[in-house]
């Protein structure tokens, strides 16, 4: 920053912001669409119906949800809210966050594009897809026991599912549905969209300045030097970085990729809380949880993503595997 004039700077400013929201706002406009759609054509409690009641396969299944409504992390804020206002268990909804920008085909796909040249291809989709479940999962069961204590005051009101937030004030509409046209769905279903489209985007343009701001200061070239001798350092190293940069999931694995000298737990680690925790979803996340829950699902998300690259990383050296492209 310190070498770059103040016209310099400017211009890097708006190209960062700029790439920021060209990146997201495709997704967002998706998630928004899926959001009212499913606001429109989703029966109350449908999904509920095929849940276990057991919390722990519950979770799980709502962990790999991503690959049937595949999203990012930009789209799929608003996708997760209108299925928790459907019903789906709070605890659910946080593990499809969490893993659906992951546990998808497209993201997978190019996970597996980034790598296949370095000759770990294999071993990053299988870690990041692993880990992904496995921090999301977690997370999902603390934030069950936060809810059982707490119940919906975790949750803005925009978000408290519908059961409990309108109540039934015609018999008649809670007895049998009337059969609407299709141009009224169709009406409901843009009414919601945009919505939700103009509710999210204001957070991400805030997440986008500061994401923007942020990498004024920071380099990539700078963080490599940084961790490159430095095994343990290089895992937070790159998870701050992850935190800053506000990449898109489809896209975050070409930039991971370019670190050739890091170690594999350290771009496992990027990988895996880039999805889940940034500065954008941060502001995002304010637009539907409490701080109480949006504290407890950060300090998770940080803390087993953390341990889990550390164990990755012994792992490796308890092998004697590189861990560093040839």
């Amino acid at each position: 920053m310190s070498q770059l004039t103040p016209e310099e700077a400017v211009s890097l400013f708006l190209i960062k912001f700029l790439a920021i929201l060209w990146e997201a706002m495709p997704f967002i406009v998706l998630g928004a669409v899926i959001a009212g759609i499913l606001e429109e054509f989703l029966p109350q409690q449908a999904i509920t119906k095929f849940l276990p009641k057991q919390v722990v396969p519950a979770v799980m299944i709502g962990a790999v949800l991503g690959l049937v409504f595949p999203m990012c992390e930009c789209g799929i804020l608003v996708v997760m809210r209108r299925l928790l206002r459907k019903g789906l268990p709070l605890s659910c909804c946080i593990a499809y966050m969490l893993a659906g920008p992951i546990i998808n085909v497209v993201v997978i796909f190019s996970t597996w594009a980034a790598f296949d040249g370095h000759g770990i291809a294999r071993e990053m989709v299988g870690l990041r897809v692993g880990l992904g479940f496995v921090v999301a999962c977690l997370t999902a069961l603390i934030v069950h026991v936060q809810y059982l204590k707490h119940g919906n005051a975790l949750l803005t009101e925009v978000a408290i599912p519908q059961a409990e937030s309108v109540p039934v004030t015609d018999i008649a509409d809670s007895v049998a549905p009337v059969k609407k046209p299709f141009g009224r769905r169709l009406a409901n279903i843009s009414a919601t969209s945009m919505h939700d489209f103009v509710d999210i985007t204001l957070f991400l343009t805030l997440g986008a300045v500061l994401a923007a701001t942020a990498k004024l200061f920071i380099s990539t070239s700078e963080v490599e030097t940084l961790s490159k001798d430095q095994p343990y350092l290089a895992i937070p190293a790159m998870m701050l970085l992850s935190f800053l940069m506000c990449l898109c999931s489809e896209a975050d694995a070409f930039v991971a990729a370019s670190f050739t000298k890091m170690h594999v737990s350290a771009k496992v680690a990027f990988l895996v809380l880039g999805p889940m925790l940034d500065i954008k979803l941060m502001l995002m996340y304010t637009r539907v949880f409490r701080r109480r829950l949006i504290l407890t699902i950060a300090a998770s998300v940080v803390t087993f993503v953390f341990l889990l690259s550390i164990v990755v990383h012994l792992v490796y050296q308890a092998n004697g595997w590189a861990g560093v492209p040839n």
